[in-house]
């Protein structure tokens, strides 16, 4: 979905790896040379991101920003159905062991939650990337949330035997490390759901990392937030 910011018409791309990304910005430069109409946009490794406005028009947001967004948008869902195809056939074969990344998070505390988890295979090549909305709810509950769904996500999507599973909440690795007791009731049920998703795997690892390496799973959350946020005030309006 596209937001209008301060800066112009905005959107976030995310790709399953560089190459795509590297793919979709060539076929990107063509239409912006076709529409002649050249945008303000960046890269970092699977996410390209734009920024739309019209430098004739003061920099406004303008129709012509709308057509090249919607192109955009069109050579964005071409490329996502060739990637679901490549997973199709390499999902056959399933992938016994992969890595894990899940984040949470609330605006307010409680407040309005998402949780957001992307799975790779061990080269780094991402095999799935999703945001849920929760809807009210805590920061730790929405973090938790995101560790159970990417777990069910490796297990019945991917077939995975093994699953490394990487962090930025503290809390949650060590809780599930059993170096920290989970001491608030309302944690309880999601602990003991996630406890019983772990034997059916052969091994699930848990490690912390720092927020700068969980960016692609907080992406997931903050596009899921920001999405509602907007249809909100949309019906508002």
């Amino acid at each position: 979905m596209w937001t209008e910011t301060k800066h112009g018409l905005y959107k976030q791309f995310v790709f399953a790896d560089f190459h795509h990304a590297w793919a979709f910005m060539e076929q990107a430069s063509a239409i912006i040379n076709r529409l002649d109409h050249h945008p303000r946009w960046q890269n970092e490794w699977n996410v390209v991101e734009f920024w739309l406005t019209t430098q004739a028009a003061s920099r406004q947001i303008t129709d012509k920003d709308w057509e090249l967004a919607k192109e955009l948008d069109s050579l964005a869902e071409g490329d996502k159905e060739k990637v679901a195809e490549t997973l199709t056939e390499e999902s056959a074969a399933k992938y016994t062991e992969v890595q894990m990344y899940a984040d949470g998070g609330s605006r307010g505390n409680p407040g309005p939650s998402a949780s957001g988890f992307v799975v790779l295979d061990m080269s780094g090549k991402v095999l799935h990337e999703e945001g849920v909305y929760l809807g009210v709810t805590t920061n730790n509950q929405a973090e938790y949330q995101a560790l159970k769904f990417g777990l069910e996500c490796a297990l019945k999507k991917f077939g995975a035997r093994n699953v490394h599973v990487y962090m930025d909440s503290l809390l949650v690795i060590n809780q599930m490390k059993k170096i920290f007791k989970v001491r608030n009731r309302d944690l309880w049920p999601v602990h003991d759901a996630i406890n019983q998703l772990v034997t059916k795997f052969e091994k699930v690892s848990f490690d912390h990392v720092p927020r700068e390496l969980n960016k692609l799973a907080d992406a997931e959350v903050n596009k899921c937030l920001d999405a509602t946020a907007n249809a909100s005030a949309e019906a508002a309006n």
